[in-house]
């Protein structure tokens, strides 16, 4: 082979490295603005919003990211979760990246699992039946409910996260409620009227659904606990309505929330706390934590007796004439009520 020859296929062979250098070059220059560099922009808004599958692996993730627009590359997604060490590390869950998010942020963030957080709020004083009706409700959620035992949800707001089981998100309430007891009834005090904490949440269930005042509730929770020792009837309302409605309230044909009529205060009812003694056979709602602390750490009263003040809040007394006192100024609020409202 001649000279010329030999150079000649040396600069071809120096164009063909130099080529390739140049082609490696720019696709390590695109990788890192790929990976560092703005991602791209949102279809719709300010953020794009994907759900990783529990179970996923990193390229099931790499897909779903890329199909959803919040990377621009699924193998290059795959190969930098690889080479940083976060592949072992992906989390499922639902996440949003704002609209032109680096893939090194996105990686990031599922690295740490920086989820959407979604809550669901159980109110103090709810029936079972509305706990499973407001599990329902929520689309975050999937799966069937059943109403679980009245009494056994402890009401609270609680993190959930879209297409958990409705099931499982009730399971973690009732447990809730399970560490309270574990938390409260060791430390109850002594000479309860209540033998269990089924009685003490039943107890709990009727000063919740007595008040909305929540500084009220030890006091309220008080006159209950004094009216048991001395054997007197609870003679409460609402456990007459949960007897009548199962909790829900009692309403007249135009729709409109009434009160009760003298024939429902003397139809047998099995949880009227003015025919029975003692407590009613079951909770009639779910109580919060502070109702169940009051009944189970009541303060030393000598009070038997309270009534509406017509602010919201209650008047009590320690004597039947006090209280009757109390509940004719409470008749005099009714009627100047009802002739503002006729007038």
């Amino acid at each position: 082979m001649s000279e010329s020859s030999k150079k000649g296929r040396r600069g071809a062979a120096r164009l063909v490295l130099a080529v390739a250098v140049a082609f490696a070059v720019l696709a390590g220059l695109w990788a890192v603005y790929t990976y560092a560099g703005p991602g791209p922009r949102a279809e719709e808004g300010e953020v794009t919003s994907v759900v990783l599958r529990r179970g996923a692996g990193s390229s099931e993730i790499a897909a779903a990211l890329d199909e959803a627009g919040a990377v621009r590359s699924a193998t290059l997604f795959k190969i930098a979760a690889r080479l940083t060490g976060a592949a072992p590390e992906l989390k499922a869950g639902e996440y949003e990246f704002a609209s032109g998010a680096s893939m090194a942020s996105v990686l990031d963030k599922i690295r740490r699992g920086e989820v959407v957080r979604h809550f669901v709020t159980v109110p103090e004083g709810v029936t079972s039946a509305r706990v499973a009706a407001i599990l329902s409700a929520n689309d975050v959620l999937e799966g069937p409910v059943t109403a679980p035992r009245e009494g056994s949800v402890l009401p609270e707001t609680y993190d959930i996260h879209r297409g958990e089981k409705r099931a499982v998100v009730l399971e973690r309430m009732t447990k809730a409620q399970d560490r309270l007891r574990a938390e409260l009834w060791p430390k109850r005090q002594s000479g309860l009227p209540v033998d269990s904490w089924e009685e003490a949440v039943t107890l709990a269930s009727i000063v919740e659904k007595e008040t909305a005042v929540p500084s009220e509730r030890p006091r309220v929770a008080a006159v209950f606990v004094n009216r048991l020792r001395r054997g007197m009837k609870l003679e409460s309302d609402p456990t007459i309505i949960y007897g009548l409605s199962g909790g829900e309230p009692l309403l007249d044909a135009q729709g409109r929330r009434r009160g009760l009529r003298r024939s429902e205060l003397e139809r047998p009812n099995p949880y009227s706390t003015y025919q029975i003694a003692g407590l009613p056979p079951t909770p009639i709602a779910n109580p919060g934590r502070e109702s169940i602390a009051a009944v189970l750490n009541p303060p030393e009263t000598e009070e038997l007796f309270f009534v509406a003040d017509g602010t919201g809040g209650h008047v009590f007394a320690r004597t039947f004439q006090e209280h009757l006192a109390n509940v004719a100024k409470w008749r005099a609020v009714e009627r100047s009520r009802a002739q503002a409202s006729a007038g």
